[in-house]
């Protein structure tokens, strides 16, 4: 189980300029000519047409129509409509100048059963979207795992069955074969811990199930879907074709409450549950000992077979950052609410942890009640660029949900959300100056959209939407963002559009 770690590494950079010629950029504030500037979504919370074309029910169709299980009961059914307006949407895209547009395909309206020939009709949708993106010059960035698990797969048992991963692998084969003629950039799954440890753990997520051994052989079987799914995008892309795989994790800055050994040893033991089971596998081919150590009273771990964590270890050609906010911890329970920033529930997400209390950052917060640091982005990006040298980095997502208001003309002006992005892209500028190679950044989220268990009451989203009428109208952040992009120089923090800004 635990063989000799292997690093990961990346023969040929795919993008940007020698990380020496970005850090003297990054020392004039000013960020690499070639940086990616992109946005970010996910199928389910934005697409809607859930039976449409032939998709099927996901695990998110199903729990989001459970009730008690999201709020206000909202579903995902419309979303944002992006099905069928998509072309408007990406019209959008180029005028805010965008170079690149990470998006995630729906595994159920691709793959109707989980298993099997592929729906033309579905596949159809994502060519029809990659070629209008092209056809702008913007970039496509493909996800190929963002939660939405067909409902027939959790049937049989979801992520906690090995033969999960070997489907998800027959699945990126179908989209390798379908997009790898046009698409070059692939990230096999995005957030894994989330996926394992909110949809079998605590519950918040779909599947809902809350299970703490179930949790970790999620993880595992997780780990074993991005090895077995990256082999089957490389040999399934046209001949000629060289994709480049990522995976977007959502690593956790963990700090210690205090300097006590009680509190460091909180830290260690959550950074391994939050960080370590994923890196172990994909970037060293073996499991931390004190993962596996910490979590000895709950499974032995035997669901790993050999050779699972070396299939895990492919060379990776990107690595994907996903940050929002640090996690503070401290040995001891504390009575009262876990405060861990992962959605309320009686169940734990976080196996054989218990006795571990997480505290939330002083000062501001954002709407989802997460605290604003772009210190801890800086530090994941230069803990993994010392961690995996020569594998590039990409800031997959980041960004915040506010309340706002329009004004009397209608405009959408969101100074804290600016303030946010000038922080946690003035962070990446850091890291790149000090020698982290970071190929780009991926605002979260385009749109506002369907946000998962808290509905559509949590705004995330550069453009807003209307949801009764659709339309979309771009806040302040995202004219203050396209001025970013165009100028590769951040914007001052007070920044305001003129008041004609469309």
């Amino acid at each position: 189980m635990t063989s000799v770690p292997t690093a990961a590494t990346s023969a040929t950079p795919t993008t940007g300029e020698v990380p020496g010629e970005a850090a003297a950029l990054a020392r004039q504030g000013r960020f690499p000519t070639d940086f990616l500037w992109g946005a970010a979504t996910a199928s389910y919370q934005i697409e809607g047409a859930v039976a449409e074309d032939g998709r099927t029910p996901s695990i998110w169709d199903t729990f989001s129509h459970t009730p008690g299980k999201t709020e206000n009961g909202d579903t995902g059914d419309v979303a944002v409509d992006h099905y069928h307006r998509s072309a408007e949407d990406v019209a959008l895209m180029a005028r805010l100048g965008l170079g690149t547009y990470r998006f995630s395909v729906s595994w159920s309206r691709v793959q109707p059963t989980g298993r099997g020939p592929a729906e033309r009709r579905g596949l159809d949708f994502y060519r029809r979207l990659t070629d209008d993106l092209l056809a702008r010059g913007i970039r496509p960035m493909v996800t190929l795992y963002h939660w939405d698990l067909p409902q027939e797969l959790e049937d049989a048992g979801g992520w906690p069955e090995r033969e999960t991963a070997y489907r998800f692998a027959e699945y990126a084969a179908l989209v390798g074969e379908a997009l790898g003629d046009r698409v070059e950039l692939f990230t096999t799954l995005n957030e894994p811990w989330c996926s394992a440890f909110l949809g079998y753990g605590s519950g918040v997520h779909a599947p809902g199930r809350t299970d703490p051994v179930d949790a970790l052989r999620a993880a595992h079987h997780l780990n074993l879907a991005h090895g077995l799914g990256a082999q089957a995008l490389r040999s399934s892309v046209p001949a000629g074709r060289t994709p480049k795989i990522a995976v977007s994790l959502n690593p956790s800055a963990v700090r210690a409450r205090t300097a006590a050994p009680e509190d460091e040893d909180a830290r260690r033991r959550i950074d391994a549950l939050a960080n370590r089971v994923f890196t172990g596998p994909m970037l060293h081919g073996a499991y931390p000992e004190d993962l596996l150590a910490d979590t000895a009273r709950l499974t032995d771990w035997s669901f790993v077979q050999d050779g699972d964590a070396r299939t895990a270890c492919q060379p990776l050609d990107l690595l994907g950052i996903n940050y929002y906010a640090p996690a503070i911890v401290s040995g001891g329970r504390v009575d009262g609410p876990r405060d861990d920033g992962h959605g309320a529930s009686a169940h734990s997400p976080w196996p054989a942890a218990d006795d571990i209390t997480f505290h939330q950052a002083q000062g501001e917060r954002t709407a989802m009640g997460w605290g604003v640091d772009p210190t801890g982005l800086y530090d994941l990006l230069t803990k993994y660029a010392a961690e995996a040298p020569g594998v590039p980095l990409l800031v997959t997502e980041n960004g915040a949900a506010y309340p706002d208001a329009p004004d009397a003309q209608g405009r959408f002006h969101d100074p804290d959300r600016i303030r946010y992005l000038h922080g946690h892209l003035s962070a990446v500028l850091d890291a790149i100056r000090d020698g982290a190679d970071v190929r780009g950044y991926y605002l979260w989220s385009l749109l506002d959209n369907f946000e998962w268990s808290y509905g559509y009451g949590k705004r995330f989203g550069a453009v807003h939407v209307d949801y009764d009428t659709q339309v979309r109208t771009p806040r302040s952040s995202a004219h203050w963002y396209a001025r970013a992009a165009r100028d590769g120089v951040l914007p001052p923090a007070d920044f305001r559009p003129e008041p004609d800004a469309g």
